[in-house]
């Protein structure tokens, strides 16, 4: 009878279990990004910009896809940043990039999120600011503001938006030294995922 008390616990965890991992997979799936939107059908600064956006968002979502306590504490170096404090800047550049489409000025506020919470904000902060360049006929109104300081949108793309695209980059080559890489079947050249 122990045996039979074993196996169907045994089975009851793996239902569990896979259960667990079904929600998170469709939980994560509902995240903005898991593949690029399709392409606007015509070129504007705005299109443009929403698309660079889309594109940092779809590196972003699977740079930081599945993250284990291993990649989040890696750094490279003593004095580099962990993944988790990369993905707190990513998130913290999102927030310039889209409080310079909602005209606000950006406030310096202390968080303290989980790499989960992290994720989920810079992704939809993206998706935000995405939208509203899309349909926008003049960027240049989209000024990175800091008190009474404003700075032209052109800052935004070698700024915020380069650095962050940069900042994937090092956060896959992170979670590829500790033995944890990218999923293969993402394609960032068609910003599509194999099935």
């Amino acid at each position: 009878m122990n045996k039979f008390k074993q196996v169907v616990i045994s089975l009851i965890v793996v239902i569990l279990m896979s259960g667990m991992w079904s929600s998170a997979a469709q939980n994560n799936e509902k995240l903005p990004f898991y593949e690029v939107p399709e392409y606007s059908e015509s070129f504007t600064a705005g299109t443009m910009a929403a698309r660079m956006i889309e594109a940092l968002g779809f590196r972003f979502y699977w740079a930081t896809d599945s993250l284990t306590e291993k990649d989040l504490a890696y750094k490279a170096n003593v004095d580099g940043r962990t993944s988790l404090e990369t993905i707190q800047h990513i998130y913290d550049l999102s927030k310039t990039i889209v409080n310079s489409t909602l005209k606000k000025s950006n406030i310096n506020e202390k968080e303290d999120l989980s790499y989960s919470e992290l994720r989920s904000k810079t992704l939809n902060n993206l998706k935000v600011a995405a939208d509203i360049l899309r349909e926008s006929d003049d960027i240049s109104q989209f000024k990175i503001i800091f008190g009474e300081r404003e700075i032209p949108f052109w800052n935004q793309v070698n700024g915020p938006i380069a650095d962050a695209i940069w900042h994937c980059g090092q956060l896959s080559i992170y979670r590829r030294t500790t033995g944890n890489p990218l999923n293969s079947k993402v394609n960032f050249f068609t910003g599509k995922v194999k099935s």
